[in-house]
């Protein structure tokens, strides 16, 4: 089973969500951090939340997850703290498969980062995750909805409107860095739109939904899956259903 670490929100999470319920077609066990809100984690970087992780993380890897992974690529930072405590791998951030996306494109071509706070990317995340800090970075309006949202919690979640802003900030990143070759979510808010950025931009969009799956894949190599484990029955893995890919207008 792959342990998830939730920020402490309010906002309905959809299917695609890394906090969603049924995102993923392998077992997952969620952990809220208790206090570990939006502003905290991203805007302050808040240290003192760190021993909180760590207390989850542990009682996750206590009830048999043999990995964890996390809702917020800004945990990035935390990344060598949380794997000195822990027992079990733990996946902090989709900011980290930014240097293997690089590698695969053609020369003259960069991979852009698409955030839920550009102003909160900081350089030294960015290092943290192997990024050079000239990385094309977009984010969300900080006073548009999905930033709202995501920051200040709802009670619903208008997919449409949601979807529209990932969308324009991906069509704005890309016209103002013609070279980018390919985008990097690090939202885990963002992968039901992965999709229609896509098809948007024309260029291959790459999530968290994609990471964790892969970690997932070879972490659980050696263990009893059961029912729902992703894994067909001739041993081959399975790629997860995506019924998200096309949110409604």
């Amino acid at each position: 089973m792959l342990g998830i670490l939730v920020l402490d929100t309010a906002f309905p999470r959809i299917p695609g969500d890394v906090g969603a319920p049924h995102t993923f077609p392998f077992p997952v066990r969620h952990a809220t951090v208790r206090g570990a809100g939006v502003d905290a984690v991203v805007h302050t970087a808040d240290r003192e939340l760190l021993p909180l992780f760590v207390a989850a993380a542990r009682d996750l890897q206590a009830q048999g997850c043999v990995a964890i992974a996390t809702t917020c690529g800004f945990l990035a930072a935390w990344q060598d703290d949380l794997s000195a405590a822990l027992d079990v791998p733990i996946l902090t951030s989709a900011l980290f498969q930014w240097p293997m996306v690089q590698r695969l494109l053609p020369r003259g071509r960069r991979a852009g980062i698409l955030t839920y706070s550009a102003e909160a990317l900081a350089p030294a995340l960015l290092r943290a995750a192997q990024i050079p800090v000239d990385t094309p970075v977009a984010g969300m309006p900080p006073t548009g909805y999905f930033a709202r949202t995501i920051r200040n919690g709802a009670s619903t979640l208008d997919t449409a409107r949601m979807r529209d802003e990932v969308v324009r900030a991906a069509q704005e990143l890309v016209a103002n860095h013609p070279d980018t070759g390919a985008l990097v979510l690090e939202c885990a808010n963002m992968p039901p739109y992965a999709q229609s950025v896509a098809q948007a931009v024309g260029r291959p969009v790459f999530d968290a939904v994609d990471l964790i799956t892969w970690f997932h894949g070879a972490v659980s190599r050696g263990h009893d899956h059961g029912t729902g484990s992703g894994r067909a029955g001739d041993g081959t893995i399975e790629r997860p259903p995506r019924p998200w890919t096309s949110v409604p207008p």
